[in-house]
C-alpha cells in the first residue's frame, strides 16, 4: 500500500560520527539500540530520559532539537503496554503516542535531520490478516479492538514518514517489530506484555512454593517473539541498507502458541507445577506472524533462539528484580 517515494537525498545514508538521537533510550528498545550502536562505533549518541524531556511537550522537543541538532534520529519512544493496559486506557495510548511522534518528527524535519527511523508495532495490521502478514496488508481490514488506539497512532507514524519522503525528499524509514522481549523490559503486573508478565508470574510462584500458575485466555493464540538485541541489530542494518517508503517487518517469521511459550518460561524458571488458563480473559488477535521476506532478502536474519532468549531474560530479571521498570 505504500506510495512511491519522491526524490531522496544522495548523501550517505548513515554517519556513525554524526549526532544521533535515540528517543526513548532508557526503554526496552531504546536501551538495546544504545548498547548496539555504542558497540558499533557511534561516537555522538544523545538521549534524554522522560524526566529530562517530555516528548509530549512540543516546545520542549523543539528546544531540545535546536540545542542538539541531530543528523540522525531513531524514534523508539512510545507509551506501551499489554492487553489490559491498552483496552482500559485507549485515550492515553492514542493521545500520548500521536503527540510523541508528531513532535519528534516535526522537530527533526525543522532541523532537516537526514536520517530517521520510526519504530512501530505489528499491531498495525488487521486482526484477521492472512498469515504470515506481509507489509502490504496494512489498512486492508479491521484492527484488533483491544489495542486499536495504539495501532492507529503507529499507522499515523508510518504515513508521517512517507509524507516527509514525498514532500521533502528525506530518506526516512519505518520498521514494524513483532513482539519483543529481553533485558530492560517492563515486568509490571498490570502494564507488561505477555512474556515478561509470565516470567514474573512463574518466578514468583516458584519463590512462593505455589503449585499452580494461572494465565489469561485460552493459551491457543499464536505469537512471534524477537529478542530486543536482534531488533537493535536489524535497525542498524536498515539504517545502513534500506531506503524506501514501505514499512519493513522485523521478526523471526516463526510463531508459537501462548501455551507453548508458557511452557518455555516455566522451564527457564524451574517451575514444575500446573499451568491453568482463565478463559474469561481476552485472547487478543488469534495469530500474528510476520512475513519477514523483505528484511531477510536484504541480508539480515535474527541470531537469538526463543528458548535461549527467554533463559537469558529470566537471568536478567532475577539480577534486577529490585530495580525493575514498574509501568502500570
Amino acid at each position: 500500500m505504500a506510495p512511491a517515494g519522491g526524490p531522496v537525498s544522495d548523501a550517505p545514508l548513515l554517519d556513525r560520527s554524526a549526532v544521533t538521537y535515540v528517543a526513548g533510550h532508557r526503554g526496552l528498545v531504546g536501551s538495546a539500540l544504545w548498547r548496539h550502536f555504542e558497540a558499533e562505533g557511534f561516537t555522538q549518541l544523545v538521549g534524554r530520559s522522560s524526566a529530562e524531556l517530555d516528548l509530549r511537550d512540543r516546545d520542549a522537543v523543539f528546544a531540545f532539537f535546536d540545542e542538539v541538532r541531530p543528523a540522525q534520529v531513531v524514534l523508539a519512544a512510545a507509551k506501551v503496554g499489554g492487553i489490559m493496559a491498552n483496552a482500559t486506557h485507549p485515550v492515553d495510548f492514542l493521545s500520548d503516542n500521536l503527540r510523541i511522534q508528531t513532535n519528534v518528527m516535526d522537530a527533526a524535519l525543522a532541523q532537516r535531520s537526514h536520517r530517521l527511523l520510526f519504530l512501530g508495532s505489528s499491531c498495525i495490521y488487521p486482526r484477521l490478516a492472512p498469515q504470515p502478514i506481509r507489509e502490504d496488508a496494512l489498512l486492508t481490514g479491521p484492527l484488533e479492538a483491544t489495542n486499536d488506539a495504539y495501532a492507529i497512532a503507529k499507522i499515523a507514524g508510518i504515513i508521517g514518514v512517507q509524507a516527509v519522503r514525498r514532500q521533502h525528499g528525506l530518506p526516512w524509514i519505518s520498521a514494524m517489530p513483532t513482539n519483543l522481549y529481553g533485558p530492560g523490559d517492563n515486568f509490571s503486573p498490570t502494564g507488561s506484555h505477555v512474556l515478561p508478565a509470565m516470567i514474573r508470574r512463574y518466578d514468583e510462584a516458584l519463590a512462593a512454593g505455589d503449585d499452580v500458575v494461572t494465565n489469561w485466555g485460552t493459551g491457543t493464540p499464536r505469537r512471534e517473539f524477537l529478542h530486543v538485541d536482534d531488533l537493535a541489530a536489524a535497525c542498524l542494518h536498515l539504517l545502513e541498507q534500506y531506503d524506501a517508503p514501505e514499512q519493513v517487518n522485523v521478526g523471526t517469521g516463526v510463531d508459537h502458541t501462548i501455551a507453548e511459550i508458557a511452557g518455555f518460561v516455566a522451564e527457564a524458571v524451574g517451575f514444575e507445577g500446573e499451568t491453568r488458563w482463565d478463559t474469561t480473559k481476552p485472547d487478543g488477535t488469534p495469530q500474528k506472524r510476520l512475513d519477514v521476506g523483505l528484511l531477510t532478502g536484504s541480508g539480515w536474519t535474527p541470531r537469538t533462539g526463543l528458548r535461549e532468549g527467554i533463559a537469558s531474560t529470566v537471568e536478567w530479571y532475577r539480577a534486577h528484580v529490585g530495580d525493575l521498570r514498574e509501568l502500570g
